[in-house]
């Protein structure tokens, strides 16, 4: 992936995440206090998750092989786990498909920006998806905060409406420093 688009991807993402905060239409505050135990988007963010988790396995090397000798007996593991989660653990699995969502698409942006030291402008991207990283992991390790956060956020207008400005204004910012690579 290149810098400009690992910029720009991130940049659109966020001016639209500010932009619909900013909107705060009341079907978007619904569909965001369902989302953490919402079953469509369990399966969507958790099973697109293991999918692509497992595809990065079946890219392994033989060096990350220590106890095993094809990639698909990994893949066959994680498969089953992933399919045991949603049978015995579906609560909040939304919330955690979204946060190894997270850290998966982390590491193809970190690395457009790795080593572009004459570009100080990748740090608006770079920020945004350590911040990302950081919140992926809290929530993986709890799930239920984003159920309080969306509860805390959408209890008076204003909250969104402020979470929302910050978020496009930096988004914007991001997207217009995709194009001065």
């Amino acid at each position: 992936m290149s810098l400009f688009l690992a910029t720009l991807l991130p940049g659109l993402f966020l001016a639209l995440l500010g932009g619909l905060l900013l909107w705060n239409d009341p079907r978007i505050s619904t569909v965001a206090k369902a989302l953490p135990r919402s079953r469509p988007a369990a399966w969507f963010f958790f099973g697109t998750s293991a999918v692509w988790f497992m595809w990065r396995l079946s890219r392994v090397g033989e060096s990350d092989l220590i106890f095993f000798q094809q990639p698909w007996q990994l893949m066959l593991g994680f498969g089953v786990l992933a399919i045991l989660a949603f049978i015995y653990t579906p609560d909040f699995l939304a919330v955690r498909g979204l946060a190894v969502l997270m850290l998966l698409i982390g590491e193809p942006l970190l690395y457009a920006a790795y080593m572009e030291w004459s570009h100080p402008q990748r740090l608006l991207m770079v920020t945004a998806v350590y911040i990302g990283l950081a919140l992926a992991l809290y929530l993986a390790a709890a799930p239920y905060r984003l159920r309080d956060f969306f509860a805390w956020l959408y209890a008076t207008p204003k909250r969104s409406r402020v979470l929302g400005g910050l978020t496009l204004i930096y988004g914007l910012a991001t997207t217009v420093a995709a194009f001065t690579y």
